[in-house]
């Protein structure tokens, strides 16, 4: 499929999202290469494949800029899975952009989107290259779903706001409860009066009413702050005045009283990241499982509902799906896929929404029951 350009390279991937990543690219008979900086794990992964579909395995350190260089210039294009991004993914996204091959992540950290937009964007673009970060349900679903809200708008209407509201209640992953850690600290940002500013540290956030058939089931939920790609991301393609995001409290907290404890405990587990007891979470999180199996991903639903206002109109949409990790995994094999084609619209670092079409993109994971719905512009 990319083999006359080169395989696909995953790195980082012997992580819990890379191996999925990996038997994604062997599922789609995809030639690829695995990377990391353990050979050990790499053969250990490359082992648990069948002969025909086993991928070349390339021990690099991401400290090792030239060997990534060397690497990424045979490669059709790049995956990296390898988080903390904040603390583990510039040598990766610099390589890549410094070899003029497509990169994309799974980063759901802001300021490492930031970096890819703001610093690495522009390389890119010299070099008629492509990066997409934020490439999996963090945050493919949310950008795309306010694209395709916001076009029903009237011809000529600006989008004055987007708001989207999360509701994903799943077991994260150890590198997801990491990259946590850093985007709990506080630092991040939102899109208010057309610009990225500091986000205020309130966890109690507004309301959010899911509706349509796909969303009705959850109504009027309390939510809380969440530090969410889209304030980056969005902007990109829709210039609306305001962004808002937020996380169901349900989503960690399913019965009432825990509910109430919630902004409480967010707050000062957010305040305790800033002192050495993040050190003590970080060894807690390491003897956490890995992450869940695939029939307990299976059965772990999410609903993302937007909402899109103009001066004069609102659109909703609605979109649902399940398994968190499998579908990031099948959305970032899609995206590099295209890249490695050449089917990115445009160069330099892209959302999500402006590297693809989005209804075209969303049309292929009817295996994680992935629907949308909009409510036309009222």
């Amino acid at each position: 499929m990319t083999s006359e350009a080169g395989p696909i390279t995953v790195y980082g991937a012997t992580g819990y999202t890379g191996r999925l990543v990996a038997a994604e690219l062997a599922s789609r008979d995809v030639p690829f290469v695995v990377a990391g900086r353990n050979r050990e794990k790499l053969e250990a992964l490359s082992g648990t494949f069948d002969p025909g579909v086993a991928p070349e395995i390339r021990a690099v350190s991401n400290s090792d800029g030239a060997a990534l260089r060397e690497l990424f210039s045979e490669s059709a294009a790049v995956i990296t899975c390898a988080g903390p991004f904040s603390l583990h993914g510039e040598p990766v996204l610099a390589a890549a952009v410094e070899a003029g091959t497509p990169y994309l992540d799974t980063t759901g950290e802001q300021n490492f989107i930031r970096l890819a937009f703001d610093t690495y964007g522009p390389k890119a673009a010299q070099a008629g290259s492509v990066v997409i970060p934020a490439m999996g349900f963090d945050y493919v679903p949310g950008d795309m779903l306010a694209s395709l809200t916001a076009a029903t708008l009237g011809e000529g209407e600006q989008v004055d706001k987007v708001r989207l509201g999360y509701h994903a209640p799943f077991q994260p992953s150890q590198g997801t409860m990491r990259s946590g850690i850093e985007m709990i600290k506080g630092g991040d940002v939102e899109w208010r009066e057309r610009a990225l500013r500091p986000a205020s540290q309130a966890v109690a956030r507004p309301d959010f009413s899911f509706g349509g058939k796909l969303g009705a089931r959850l109504g009027r939920q309390k939510m809380m702050h969440y530090p969410s790609g889209e304030h980056i991301t969005v902007p990109k393609h829709l210039s609306p005045r305001s962004v808002e995001t937020g996380l169901t409290v349900a989503s960690f907290a399913p019965n009432p009283a825990s509910q109430a404890i919630m902004p409480a405990f967010t707050k000062g587990l957010a305040l305790a990241m800033r002192t050495p007891l993040r050190q003590l979470m970080s060894k807690a999180i390491s003897a956490m499982p890995e992450g869940a199996d695939a029939e307990s991903r299976s059965a772990e639903n999410f609903v993302i509902a937007c909402e899109v206002t103009s001066a004069r109109e609102s659109a909703r949409g609605t979109l649902t799906g399940t398994d968190v990790y499998g579908l990031t995994a099948a959305l970032i094999v899609e995206g590099a896929v295209r890249a490695a084609r050449g089917e990115a619209r445009g160069t330099g670092a892209l959302a999500p929404a402006t590297a693809f079409d989005p209804a075209d993109f969303l049309s292929g994971f009817d295996r994680f029951k992935l629907e949308w719905e909009i409510d036309p512009a009222r």
